[in-house]
């Protein structure tokens, strides 16, 4: 067995795995990161990459500043019952310090959402913009020799592999058959694309959560940390009441590592831990994960060996995402997260009675919990995202992207349903025909005036962001009336799940009378999450994995 020493062992490349390597190295400890695929970036490097960090420097900059008080006051509204004083002050204080480290230290440079306001943008303390932060577009070729270690985007949420970041950029391939600026913004952004695959087989010009992976990686390997792909953590080893180390498990053989400083656990929860997550998921049989296939809750089982509990009491065991299922051939089904299109103007989400069961424009957490809770005993749990041929061609639906983009293989494959009639687009998908019909005839009689008083869509800014602009009067909704119609099936999804290891707020894991087990932290998916099971803003699985990461490191360094 090969044996080594060092500092601090951390389980997990994602982003609480990077951001607590990478911290601790700038400590000056000795780092190992082991990984147990032949990539770096678990699911963060397939994600939209939004950062949810209130108070940050990078708004600051922007001219945004907000007393620090609001954002608490936000999430004491928002997780209620659920609202862990600690664990919330240790994320509000060190967020905005873990964005200022960063930008000072690393190569992980930030970029503002001045303009993006949290999910329920009427409630107390909630904020307008400034909150959110993204990792600036990055050159991977900067990786040098050590670019396939980088994992690449997901093929469903890219195009041709290409990714698109939400704001200006995504507005210009929207509107790119509309505006000549956007449309040469766009020539220039594929042209670019297709040299890079050609010449490197991978695009090179990343954004979203790849370039946070790939500005993590690079600032890892800047400070010296021992990069381990393909080994797994198997066991953890302890020495005087204190955990001391990992066994991991290598194509070359068993490793150990002795680790005087601990063992940061950060391997992405158990979305993939199918018997776990039977136990805690809602109607677990009809759910699709959208996170890695690796995620099965390794973390979790070390953890647990050590005396670490696994947190119970959360209004939701995972993120929630409405998904629907993409056949690529060849017997491979993909998935795609539909976080952009449920609030533009002219789509409606109805069950399998031809009825709207909620505010489609409202977070996609919340889509799925509507969804669940509507749904009638002994149904299969699904929905469909129904729209008509302006719509789809001016936003597209799922995977189908907008014209120009040809939509016929869509419909030829089974994904995208298409009839002359809703009648007939009801019958097609197995929805009740009088129940659409009525739920359309409804919904149009008030969205000619841009009204929706079931459902309200349009009245708060963060509806009202994820809408059109240019469609008035409101911006989220419009009319569902001209042929053919169309139908995509969605089921419930989750980006990775909260329910992880009961910590404190500085990241160590709890034992037993709540006292922290020595050596032994927990960040990320593995942590129990901050939100209480809750989705407050967009960016709220990244914002606490990087801050609690960064407070692992920072600790274990610290500690004597």
């Amino acid at each position: 067995m090969r044996r080594e020493e060092v500092d601090l062992l951390v389980i997990g490349s994602g982003a609480a795995g990077l951001a607590a390597a990478v911290t601790a190295a700038h400590g000056g400890l000795r780092v190992i990161l082991a990984e147990k695929s032949r990539t770096i970036g678990g699911t963060t490097a397939w994600s939209g990459g939004w950062i949810w960090a209130p108070c940050n420097p990078v708004a600051h900059r922007h001219g945004i500043h907000e007393d620090p008080a609001e954002p608490r006051r936000y999430l004491a509204a928002v997780l209620g019952n659920d609202f862990n004083a600690e664990l919330v002050d240790a994320f509000l204080t060190a967020a905005p310090q873990m964005v200022g480290f960063f930008e000072r230290n690393t190569a992980l440079q930030f970029e503002c959402g001045a303009k993006i306001p949290d999910t329920y943008s009427h409630l107390p303390g909630a904020g307008m913009g400034g909150r959110s932060v993204i990792a600036r577009p990055y050159e991977a070729d900067d990786l040098g020799q050590d670019l396939p270690l980088l994992r690449k985007p997901m093929r469903e949420t890219t195009f041709c592999g290409m990714t698109i970041q939400a704001g200006p950029d995504l507005r210009a391939f929207l509107t790119a058959t509309r505006s000549l600026p956007s449309a040469l913004h766009v020539a220039r952004r594929l042209g670019r694309h297709f040299w890079d695959l050609a010449r490197h087989g991978r695009g090179m010009q990343v954004r979203n959560g790849n370039a946070l992976v790939a500005r993590l990686l690079r600032s890892a390997l800047d400070a010296g940390v021992e990069i381990m792909i393909r080994h797994e953590a198997t066991a953890l080893l302890s020495d005087k009441n204190a955990i001391a180390g990992a066994r991991l498990d290598s194509p070359d053989g068993p490793v150990q590592i002795r680790a005087r400083k601990g063992v940061v656990l950060a391997a992405g929860g158990y979305p993939h831990d199918i018997a776990r997550r039977s136990d805690s998921f809602p109607r677990p049989e009809s759910h699709v994960s959208l996170a890695l296939p690796m995620a099965t809750g390794d973390g979790l089982r070390l953890g647990e060996t050590a005396g670490g509990r696994q947190a119970q009491e959360l209004a939701a065991p995972g993120a929630w995402c409405p998904v629907s299922l993409v056949p690529f051939g060849k017997d491979r089904t993909g998935c795609f997260p539909h976080i952009i299109d449920r609030g533009k103007p002219g789509v409606i989400g109805v069950l399998s009675n031809g009825q709207r069961f909620c505010n489609e424009g409202l977070g996609y957490h919340d889509y799925v919990r509507d969804m669940l809770e509507a749904l009638p005993a002994g149904a299969t749990a699904q929905s469909w995202l129904i729209c008509d041929h302006r719509f789809i061609r001016r936003y597209g639906l799922g995977i189908v992207r907008p014209a120009p983009v040809p939509l016929g293989g869509w419909v030829r494959n089974g994904y995208l349903m298409r009839a002359a009639s809703p009648k007939a687009l009801a019958r097609a998908c197995g929805i009740d025909p009088e129940g659409l019909c009525a739920t359309l005839d409804q919904y149009n009689k008030h969205a000619i005036k841009g009204e929706d008083p079931d459902f309200h869509r349009g009245t708060t800014p963060y509806m009202r962001l994820q809408g059109d602009p240019d469609q008035t009067p409101n911006p989220c909704v419009a009319p569902i009336l001209r042929p053919p119609y169309y139908a995509v099936k969605v089921v419930p999804g989750s980006f990775g799940t909260f329910a992880g290891l009961q910590t404190d707020g500085s990241a160590r894991v709890l034992g037993a009378a709540n006292r922290p087990i020595r050596g032994l932290y927990a960040a990320g998916a593995d942590m129990a999450s901050v939100m209480g099971g809750h989705y407050p803003a967009g960016g709220i699985n990244l914002g606490p994995a990087l801050t609690f990461g960064f407070v692992a490191g920072r600790h274990a360094a610290k500690e004597t």
